[in-house]
């Protein structure tokens, strides 16, 4: 039956509501709520399946094709818009417009297969003006754009499953439980990270020394640098390489040289203006915001993760405040330019835009990606004081930014002009020249608006001097003061920020400006980088896994074949290549490259322990074990000997693991290790420890720790106390275990006394009795915190203090209150609306894993990088919807061992 409504279909719950309202009546706008359906799982494999797929959930023999399946939320989606098609007469498909929302286009098709017209509806803004014209111009799928999406996943399944497994096998499973993972994209990126600790590993530093001075003209001063001693230039830091050589020949002043000469220009006191050069110059805008250009202004000037920066401006495209964020193109539609100069003009006057519109052109030829810049949204775009009331505050910093660098993008080049004066001193028989530069502007242009952000810099001389300079002219003498000799010595390039990181992948073609976000949310995640600031900084985990993609999988950690897989995948999504075909050169080889499968079917064989070894010094070698990294020391003297195993501390960087460092870690007395008392009920010596799971506290015989080093109190085993080698196979005499406990979070093995040692090792401690159920109440320390216990029913304490604080009558006040009660429900971090699919309202706790994201069905963790401050109700959401989307964590298939047969009882 006709009822003239058209369905319209779109990603996100968040859209709904504008685009319905946009519409009206005639239409029916759902969410698909991202994927509905990915690559089967092995358990998802049916039985008959299995031969084909059963590898990869791929049939490689059958031009390498894929079995999807629906996630649990994708039927209960599937299963809602098949409903919601039977009242319609039409389907518009509005996904997002680049690769991945094509496919999910084309995935709702495969699984809808809808009876009515169906048409792909595209729009890079949420306005009423867009929306309304994208219903108007409507298009076909496209499938080559299908096809490089499905190919990008068939490849990075081919990938991780092959590579991965090999990883588990010769490093591990990571720390901190984190699974070991190899991504094709993902793996160059923590390479760059792991060759740029290596090249500060490497860095050798050099020193060099100059002089500074302030100049005096009248009532004005300016500082001024020696640049020239007898007419040879002086070094500088850029002079050297990063082994500490120069690279030219240049003058490199000592500490001595230097004293004496700033001691007798200081004692001249004048200079003479030699040289006097003015240069005028101008400063072009940058182009609006990419993807790309957007995660790293948004990292150098909001400290956003990446990952931070792409949810914000996710909801402020859904919110219809921008136009769509994955885009690599810097070009602006007429009106955008025409909004764009209208506001310059009316905000900085008449002179603040050229007289033609400014026209930007990418470097870009992917047909997969928007067509437009990030922008504001609209024919008039909307002041960041006139959207305030509507935005929270990391919404408002990024719309702000987005703004202020869209009208930049349009307005007048930057005039300034730089000028560069040269000082003479005579003193101590010797010609000194200094240089000072001062920079003017006489027309900001476009900086009234908006300035690039800059990356960290390696030195003071990459820095711009934007001093201003009094009026001179060549013969002036001028007074100088504050003569100053200056030590310096050359630093090594600077870790990766996340914003670098984006920059030199984008620069090397590594990824898709998409995808950077996700990329380094993996890193992160899985151990292989952490941040120190906003600096990345690889772990030694990191080194060992580069090092077996490096030896035995090259091209695949290639910067210039990962590259050349995303111009591949670029050239399907043009229609240039051919998908199966492609995939076939790729896995199976060709004469360009040997192909995955060969390479892992002839691996050879691989030392893990050598893999997993890193020389230090002579003697002292980094291993990466199960429980991360650690240093074997062997003695010189006695090489034979098992080596000593020295713990690297947490937060020692692989750079500043040198070896005056290891020698300082061998040295050190271990940490904690010390005597503090006798206990005096039983005259058991009690000893503070630093274990592997963190500080506790021992109770030992005395004869087990007899020499104690007076002056430090640190323990050293008793001669007898050490246990001869027993022969394989004997009987070992089963000993109680000795009695321990774990520090509390507050206490510190340098100022816990004995006191407090017998208090925790006399948990738990005992309240009484319930008088109804005569069941004992105990106040206990556990793995997730103190807590009090009656049977088989327990309740958390608030703090670790209580369980020597709490008495009987409040325990029993506790087990009164309902366990999941009204004290659990507001124990919520933040509350938010309902959620748009399940209906239940969101919260943020805090559990034993660290805060998380609920609504009541399903659980999220807030990831690495982010705060709870940073959580939006829009960004619940969309974790949620992601969370969903992966459906339930596959279990653990648990199998038990068959009981062992007795012998049958020989006969007499």
């Amino acid at each position: 039956m006709a009822t003239g409504k058209k369905l319209v279909i779109v990603e996100s719950p968040t859209k709904m509501k504008s685009i319905q309202g946009y519409l009206g009546d005639g239409y029916v706008v759902k969410s698909s709520v991202g994927h509905i359906r990915d690559l089967a799982s092995k358990k998802d494999i049916p039985a008959d399946k299995k031969a084909a797929y059963g590898k990869y959930s791929i049939d490689i023999d059958n031009d390498f094709d894929p079995l999807y399946v629906p996630s649990d939320r994708g039927k209960k989606t599937v299963t809602e818009l098949k409903q919601a098609l039977k009242g319609v007469d039409e389907l518009l498909l509005a996904t997002d417009e680049d690769r991945e929302g094509e496919a999910i286009a084309w995935h709702l098709l495969e699984a809808l297969k809808p009876k009515v017209p169906v048409k792909r509806m595209v729009f890079h803004e949420i306005t009423k003006d867009a929306i309304q014209a994208a219903v108007g111009n409507t298009r076909e799928l496209d499938t080559a754009l299908v096809d490089a999406q499905e190919t990008r996943r068939i490849l990075d399944r081919l990938y991780g499953w092959d590579v991965s497994p090999v990883l588990w096998r010769k490093i591990g499973s990571g720390s901190e439980g984190q699974a070991l993972s190899a991504g094709r994209v993902q793996s160059a990126a923590t390479r760059l990270v792991v060759d740029r600790e290596r090249e500060r590993m490497a860095f050798v530093s050099a020193g060099y020394w100059d002089i500074e001075t302030h100049a005096v003209k009248d009532a004005a001063s300016f500082t001024a640098r020696l640049a020239r001693l007898d007419g040879a230039g002086l070094a500088r830091g850029t002079d050297f390489d990063d082994k500490g050589q120069l690279k030219k020949a240049v003058v490199v002043l000592d500490e001595e040289t230097a004293r004496t000469l700033a001691a007798a220009i200081e004692a001249v006191a004048t200079a003479s203006v030699i040289a006097l050069e003015a240069k005028p110059g101008t400063r072009s805008p940058k182009p609006p915001f990419t993807t790309s250009t957007l995660q790293q202004e948004a990292g150098r000037k909001l400290s956003m993760s990446a990952k931070h920066a792409m949810s914000v401006a996710q909801s402020l495209y859904e919110q219809g405040y921008i136009t769509y964020m994955r885009t690599d193109s810097v070009a602006l539609s007429a009106q955008a330019i025409r909004a764009a100069r209208e506001q310059a003009v009316a905000l900085y006057g008449d002179k603040a835009v050229p007289a033609n519109p400014r026209a930007y052109k990418g470097k870009s030829k992917n047909a997969q990606e928007a067509h437009e810049a990030i922008r504001p949204s609209g024919e008039e775009f909307r002041t960041p004081s006139q959207v305030s009331g509507s935005l929270n505050r990391d919404e408002l910093r990024l719309y702000e930014m987005i703004w202020m660098r869209t009208i930049a993008s349009q307005m007048s080049d930057a005039k300034y002009e730089t000028t560069t004066v040269t000082l003479e001193v005579a003193a101590a028989e010797r010609r000194a020249e200094f240089t000072a530069s001062g920079t003017v502007y006489t027309f900001k242009g476009f900086l009234e608006a908006y300035e690039e952000g800059r990356d960290e810099k390696r030195s003071d001389a990459d820095k711009a001097d934007d001093q201003a300079l009094p009026s001179m002219a060549v013969g002036d003498t001028l007074r100088l003061r504050d003569v100053e000799p200056k030590g310096h010595s050359t630093s090594p390039k600077p870790r990766y920020t996340e914003a670098s990181l984006v920059k030199a992948l984008e620069e090397k073609g590594i990824g898709r400006p998409s995808t950077f976000a996700s990329i380094i949310d993996v890193i992160l995640n899985r151990g292989y980088v952490t941040k120190r600031g906003q600096a990345l900084v690889p772990s030694w985990l990191a080194f060992s896994v580069v090092r077996l993609l490096e030896e035995h999988f090259a091209d695949l950690v290639d910067y210039d074949f990962t590259a050349a897989l995303e111009d591949d995948l670029d050239a399907i999504a043009r229609g240039e290549q051919e998908r199966s075909a492609w995939l076939r050169d790729f896995y199976f080889g060709s004469d360009a490259h040997a192909g995955l499968r060969n390479i892992v079917d002839n691996l050879g064989d691989i030392d893990a322990r050598e893999l997993n070894a890193t020389r230090i010094t002579d003697s002292a070698t980094l291993r990466f074990g199960k429980y991360g990294p650690y240093l074997d020391i062997v003695d010189p003297a006695n090489p034979d000997a098992e080596p000593r195993r020295v713990n690297i501390p947490d937060d020692l960087a692989p750079d500043e693991l040198t070896a005056e460092k290891t020698q300082e870690l061998i040295d050190a007395p271990v940490a904690g290790d010390r005597v503090l008392g006798e206990n005096p009920e039983n005259g058991k010596l009690i000893v503070v420890k630093d274990g592997r799971y963190g500080p506790y506290v021992q109770e030992v015989e005395a004869t087990e720790a007899e020499e104690v080093d007076e002056a430090t109190g640190e323990v050293r085993q008793a001669p007898e106390a050490v246990e001869a080698p027993k022969k394989r196979g004997a009987k070992k005499d089963a000993a109680p275990k000795p009695r321990t406990a774990s520090l509390f979070k507050s206490m510190s093995v340098d100022t816990i006394d004995l006191d407090t040692a017998l208090q925790l090792l006399s948990l738990p401690r005992t309240l009484g009795a319930d008088p109804e159920s005569g069941e004992e109440i105990t106040a206990q320390n556990g793995r997730y915190g103190p807590y009090l216990k009656k049977g088989t029913d327990s309740r958390s304490l608030d703090t670790e203090q209580q369980l020597f604080d709490i008495t009987l009558a409040e325990a029993l006040e506790r087990y009164a209150q309902p366990k999941y009660g009204a004290r659990r429900a507001s124990s919520a971090l933040k509350e938010f609306d309902a959620d748009p699919v399940s209906g239940k309202p969101i919260r943020v706790r805090d559990g034993r894993f660290g805060p998380y994201v609920t609504d009541g069905e399903t659980n999220v963790t807030i990831p690495r990088g982010q705060s709870v401050d940073d959580i939006t109700f829009e960004r619940a959401v969309e974790m949620i919807a992601e969370k969903r989307a992966k459906g339930p964590a596959p279990k653990r298939a648990t199998t038990r061992k068959p009981a062992a047969r007795k012998p049958a009882a020989k006969k007499k």
